[in-house]
C-alpha cells in the first residue's frame, strides 16, 4: 500500500492536502452541494483508511477511533465550514472571534475578556483558501474574495456573521459575531437583565400599537438582540420585510413568523453591473405590501426611503443606528440624510423625524459585558431646529434606564387602545 502524503505523517495538513488532490480529480459537477459532501466524506474516509493500513504495515499503531473521529471532522470543517474556527462558532458561550492572520486568534466567551487560543490554519493561504470556499457556497449569491473584492462580508450556517479583510491588510483578518439568543422574546430579556420586568409588557404594548421604533447603541450593545425580540412580539399572521448588510437578524428562520422576506444588498459583478444598494431595497420593500419594515442598521442613504416609509403608512417598523444617546440618534440620522444624493437639509430631516418616528430606545453595556437598556425617548414632534419629544427613561445608577418622564396624551390613548394601562410603569424614578 502505497500513499501520496508521507508514510507514518499524522499531520492534519498532509491528509487535508491528499484530501484537496483527489478532490479536485473527481467529478463532481452534478449535484450540487449535496453532492460534493458525499464525494469528500467518501474521500476522506479512504485517505484515513490508507494511513492505518500504512501505518499497521509499518508496525506502528493506527489512529484511534477518538482521534480518527477528530481528524475526520477537522478535515471536513476545512472544507465545508471554518476548519479549527468551527469549533469556536459552534460554541454556545463564545460570542467574538478576530483573527488577525491564521496564528493569532482571539475569542471572547460571554461576560469574559478576549482570550488568546491556537492557530486556526496552518498558513495565511490556507485560511484564504477556507473563505473563498465559503464565500462559493454561501446562498443563492456567490461572493468573491480575492486582491479584486479584498473583502467578505456574510451569514455563517446558524446566524454567526463573518466579515473577512485580505490584500489591504497585512495578513487576511476575520472578524466573527455570534448571536447566542436567536430566538429570545422580551421575557427572556427581562431575564437576562436587559430590560426591567416593567418593560416587558411596555415594549410589547408599542408594537401592538404599531410605534415605529429605532433601537440606538455603541458597537455591541445588544441591538440587533433587542430588533429581533420587538419583532418576537408581532402577531405571527403579520407580513415582515427585512433588509440588512449581511443577514443578521434571522426572522426568515424564524418559525414564529411564517411570512418573512429577507433581503440583502448585492455586490456589482465584474463588469461592474447588477448591484443593488440598501436604499433601492427599502424602496422595494415599501411596495411589497410589507405590515412591517425592519432595516438592520441605518448608516447611509437608505435612512431616506426608511424616513419616508414611517410617514407614508408603513407603522410598526423599526431600525438600528449607532448613537451615543437617544438625542443623538436624532442627528445620526439628519447626518446620513445630509451626505445623501438629496442632500436634505437638517430642518427637513427632523420633520421627518418628528413625523415618522415614535421611539428610541437606548441601550448600553457595562464593563462585564452585561447589556441593557439605558433610556427610551418619545418623539412628539419636530420644528426647523429641532426633534421634539419626552425623555420617559434616563440613564439612573449604574447607567440603567429610570423612569423621570410621562408618555404624551396621544401615546397614552395609544397604548391604551391595545389594552395597556401606562400608569403599571410604577412612579417615576423607579426602574
Amino acid at each position: 500500500m502505497t500513499s501520496a502524503f508521507p508514510v507514518g505523517h499524522t499531520d492534519r495538513d498532509a491528509l487535508r492536502a491528499e484530501v484537496s488532490r483527489r478532490l479536485q480529480q473527481d467529478a463532481i459537477d452534478e449535484g450540487g452541494d449535496a453532492g460534493r459532501d458525499a464525494v469528500l466524506d467518501g474521500l476522506i474516509a479512504e485517505v484515513l483508511r490508507e494511513h492505518n493500513l500504512v501505518a499497521l504495515a509499518e508496525r506502528r499503531p493506527p489512529l484511534s477511533t477518538q482521534s480518527e473521529q477528530s481528524l475526520r471532522q477537522s478535515l471536513r470543517d476545512s472544507f465545508l465550514g471554518l476548519g479549527d474556527l468551527q469549533p469556536y462558532i459552534d460554541d454556545p458561550d463564545v460570542e467574538n472571534i478576530d483573527v488577525n492572520g491564521a496564528d493569532t486568534v482571539f475569542v471572547s466567551y460571554a461576560g469574559k475578556r478576549p482570550v488568546q487560543v491556537g492557530p486556526i490554519a496552518s498558513s495565511d493561504d490556507e485560511l484564504i483558501d477556507m473563505l473563498q470556499t465559503l464565500a462559493r457556497h454561501s446562498g443563492a449569491q456567490e461572493r468573491r474574495f480575492d486582491p479584486g473584492m479584498p473583502r467578505l462580508d456574510l451569514r455563517l450556517p446558524g446566524g454567526a456573521r463573518l466579515f473577512a479583510t485580505m490584500a489591504v491588510t497585512q495578513r487576511v483578518c476575520v472578524s466573527i459575531r455570534r448571536h447566542r439568543f436567536p430566538q429570545l422574546g422580551l421575557s427572556d430579556l427581562a431575564d437576562m437583565g436587559t430590560i426591567s420586568p416593567g418593560m416587558v409588557g411596555l415594549f410589547g404594548a408599542l408594537v401592538a400599537a404599531r410605534c415605529n421604533i429605532v433601537i440606538s447603541g455603541g458597537m455591541d450593545t445588544g441591538k440587533t438582540t433587542m430588533a429581533r425580540a420587538l419583532c418576537r412580539a408581532i402577531e405571527p399572521w403579520e407580513r415582515i420585510i427585512t433588509i440588512e448588510d449581511p443577514y443578521e437578524l434571522g426572522l426568515d428562520l424564524d418559525p414564529a413568523h411564517p411570512n418573512v422576506v429577507a433581503m440583502q444588498p448585492r455586490e456589482p459583478n465584474i463588469e461592474g453591473q447588477g448591484g443593488v444598494d440598501m436604499t433601492a431595497l427599502v424602496r422595494w420593500a415599501t411596495r411589497m405590501r410589507p405590515d412591517h419594515v425592519v432595516v438592520g442598521e441605518v448608516r447611509g442613504g437608505e435612512v431616506i426611503p426608511l424616513l419616508n416609509a414611517f410617514n407614508q403608512g408603513t407603522d410598526g417598523s423599526l431600525t438600528t443606528i449607532h448613537a451615543s444617546s437617544t438625542r443623538e440618534a436624532f442627528m445620526k440620522i439628519a447626518s446620513y440624510a445630509r451626505q445623501t444624493r438629496e442632500q436634505l437639509p437638517f430642518d427637513v430631516t427632523f420633520q421627518l423625524i418628528g413625523g415618522g418616528v415614535d421611539i428610541v430606545v437606548q441601550l448600553g453595556k457595562n464593563t462585564d459585558g452585561q447589556r441593557f437598556v439605558t433610556g427610551i425617548r418619545e418623539v412628539v414632534d419636530a420644528d426647523a431646529t429641532q426633534v421634539r419629544s419626552n425623555e420617559i427613561y434616563r440613564p439612573g445608577p449604574h447607567r440603567h434606564a429610570m423612569l423621570t418622564g410621562r408618555f404624551s396624551d396621544t401615546m397614552v390613548d395609544r397604548l391604551i387602545e391595545v389594552g395597556y394601562d401606562p400608569q403599571s410603569l410604577g412612579a417615576r424614578g423607579s426602574a
